[in-house]
């Protein structure tokens, strides 16, 4: 029997302020509430995640750098570094795992300089602004990139 493929889900600058920093913006739930929902839709899909949260650039390099042969694949929200940092851009190119990009508000929408992601070039795909829902989704397109298998049934059913 093989491992449960994993997912890195990593978090930049900032995050861990999540549900008290502009929640008129990133929306009033918090990092934990988040990293619940994505690993519930991991898990469904017979994957773990691993999640990180750091203010500080290095930090996230060394983070995927060390975890670049475990890891099949990454889910990143990397702040305000999406926008700055040709490291972590770097550091994505140089890993084999895919990454998906993800953001709470759509980043098109606001400051001009939002709108330039220095990361997206170098990951799968990225989903931005639908909040916290877009962990979920960036999860399940992540998962279905990685050829994991549909989610498992819940015991629900439609109604006729």
């Amino acid at each position: 029997m093989s491992a449960a493929p994993l997912v890195l889900l990593v978090h930049g600058p900032n995050l861990n302020l999540l549900g008290e920093r502009r929640p008129d913006v990133y929306g009033r739930d918090g990092l934990p509430a988040i990293e619940a929902d994505v690993a519930a839709a991991a898990n469904a899909r017979g994957a773990t995640v691993l999640g990180f949260q750091s203010n500080h650039e290095g930090a996230l390099v060394d983070f995927l750098h060390e975890h670049r042969r475990r890891a099949a694949g990454v889910l990143l929200n990397a702040g305000a570094l999406t926008h700055t940092s040709v490291a972590l851009r770097d550091a994505i190119e140089a890993i084999a795992p895919p990454v998906v990009e993800v953001h709470l508000s759509n980043v098109h929408a606001r400051e001009s300089f939002r709108r330039r992601s220095l990361i997206a070039a170098v990951c799968a795909g990225q989903v931005a602004g639908l909040g916290r829902a877009g962990y979920a989704v960036a999860a399940n397109l992540l998962l279905d990139r990685l050829g994991a298998p549909p989610a498992r049934a819940s015991g629900a059913t439609l109604a006729p």
